[in-house]
């Protein structure tokens, strides 16, 4: 599945037009099948509400899955430099939109990593980057976490990795239990954060206490 990022094209009379570029075929066979559906659960999808809908859903699904057309470990590796610093990193707050892959409904929440380096830094950015890589996959919040502790450590080598992310699952809310004010929280550490120490240093920095 190729997707080329939206942008902002110019058109001959000098106005503004948004171009958007995404897999020809893939778009055309979810279109069809998103226009089933809408008949499956009842709909006329040649209403007038409804008629461009399986395109523009096709569009977004690829969108909210483009997360499966990117390398985590290029995106490290693509701004890794060598330092002489060995203290915490942090990058906290981080916003995550993922996809429940139980039910293909929204969880939304932020992530905190942090690593302690050995010889190497990445650019800041990049760890949002990997963050973002496998979010916008079909995901479950404690595979994404452990995801995201392995690529920084594979990739970097640095002496810990810690992440924590906390989410609201929409398909709690919407559906099934219906509990609208729940939050997930997952962790996981490796290396210097599997020491107590170190890891509560982490957990007071983000204002954060697992029990």
């Amino acid at each position: 599945m190729e997707i080329i990022n939206n942008g902002i094209g110019t058109d001959p009379e000098g106005g503004f037009i948004k171009v958007e570029r995404y897999n020809k075929e893939t778009t055309d066979k979810l279109a069809y099948h998103y226009k089933e559906i809408l008949e499956l659960i009842g709909e006329d999808p040649n209403r007038e509400g409804l008629v461009h809908t399986p395109m523009r859903v096709a569009k977004a699904m690829q969108f909210l899955t483009h997360g499966y057309t990117l390398s985590p470990d290029d995106i490290i590796k693509s701004a890794t430099f060598q330092e002489d610093y060995q203290q915490m990193v942090i990058v906290k707050d981080i916003e995550l939109f993922s996809l429940c892959e139980h039910h293909m409904i929204p969880f939304i929440g932020k992530a905190h990593v942090a690593y302690i380096p050995k010889h190497h830094i990445t650019g800041l950015s990049k760890i949002a980057r990997v963050v973002e890589a496998y979010a916008r996959r079909l995901q479950i919040q404690e595979r994404l976490t452990t995801q995201i502790k392995d690529t920084i450590q594979r990739t970097l080598d640095p002496l810990g990795v810690a992440v924590v992310i906390e989410a609201k699952h929409l398909c709690m809310a919407m559906r099934g239990v219906q509990k609208q004010s729940s939050v997930t929280t997952t962790s996981d550490f490796s290396g210097e954060f599997m020491k107590q120490e170190t890891r509560n240093e982490f957990l007071d920095l983000i204002g954060h206490k697992l029990s």
